[in-house]
């Protein structure tokens, strides 16, 4: 039996929760093409013959703005130590640039092996595959090199072959039917809140946060309460819609994913609250499990 932990680091918006869903071979981690969708350390618990490997998926590293962003930050950095390999996963397609730069000039300080995932190979000819992989190893010594497409799951089998070599435990850490350390209300917040990123115009994404404050279930049904926060009353009326237009749907496609994760029948409230500059306080962070009480 081998085991171990292994994170994702990199710059937001580069396909890392889209990867570990791929990984996985489910859904996980919710995605979005706008940048900094993953706000949460989100594990994965992937299971075969002799193996389990716990990802750990982690926010985007990015130039902070608010309080926010510093925790965000701060989270995803905590996530190079006490792992047994980290997946440094880049955007082929764009090359380097000064995030990708800082994070390399980060995992200087660690001893961990550092696998490079070159992700979005399906967008990507092979002379701009070799320029990249020769750009990348001139700038740190990767104990692999692996490029992927999360979208298409090319190579993403090669991936978990090369992620075997560096697991160190001999331990069972998750019974085999788990899949994810995440609680029901924590998917439920995630749900809703992808919903609502993938249907939204680009502004608006980063004024929002979901909170579950209300998880119930019973025999045949699962009530659930979640209330919306947003830092401005216009991103309010955008995120109701048109006589609750928005809303509603929003409501109906996160009911619908919820109903076939839990096999039951969802009734789902949606309350839409505005909070000014909710990003900056410390309350509101804490109670949406941004920050620990201790930080």
């Amino acid at each position: 039996m081998r085991s171990g932990f292994v994170s994702f680091i990199g710059r937001p918006n580069v396909g890392k929760s889209t990867l570990l869903n791929a990984l996985m071979t489910q859904k996980i981690a919710i995605t979005s093409d706008k940048a900094g969708t993953t706000r949460n350390v989100i594990q994965g618990i992937y299971n075969e013959d002799n193996y389990q490997i716990i990802f750990v998926d982690t926010p985007g590293i990015s130039k902070p703005i608010n309080r926010l962003g510093k925790v965000l930050n701060k989270k995803a950095m905590e996530q190079i130590d006490d792992v047994d390999c980290i997946l440094f996963v880049v955007d082929g397609k764009k090359g380097i640039g000064p995030g990708d730069k800082y994070i390399l000039n980060v995992l200087n300080k660690v001893e961990t092996p550092v696998v490079l995932v070159i992700n979005k190979i399906d967008q990507m000819s092979k002379e701009m595959l070799i320029y990249t992989i020769n750009e990348y190893k001139d700038l740190y010594p990767f104990a692999d090199i692996v490029p992927v497409s999360a979208f298409t799951n090319d190579n993403t089998d090669r991936l978990i072959e090369v992620i075997k070599k560096y697991l160190k435990d001999e331990v069972k850490y998750f019974d085999d039917d788990m899949i994810t350390s995440n609680t029901m209300g924590f998917m439920v917040s995630e749900i809703v809140r992808e919903k609502l990123l993938n249907d939204t115009i680009e502004e608006v994404p980063h004024s929002i946060a979901c909170n579950c404050v209300g998880y119930e279930e019973k025999k045949d049904i699962v009530n659930i309460l979640v209330d919306i926060i947003v830092d401005r009353d216009s991103i309010k009326k955008i995120v109701i819609g048109k006589n609750g237009s928005r809303l509603k749907k929003v409501g109906i496609l996160a009911r619908e994913e919820i109903e076939a994760m839990v096999g039951k029948k969802v009734y789902i409230e949606l309350y839409v609250k505005t909070i000014k500059n909710w990003k900056d306080k410390e309350k509101y962070l804490l109670d949406l499990g941004y920050l620990n009480s201790d930080e």
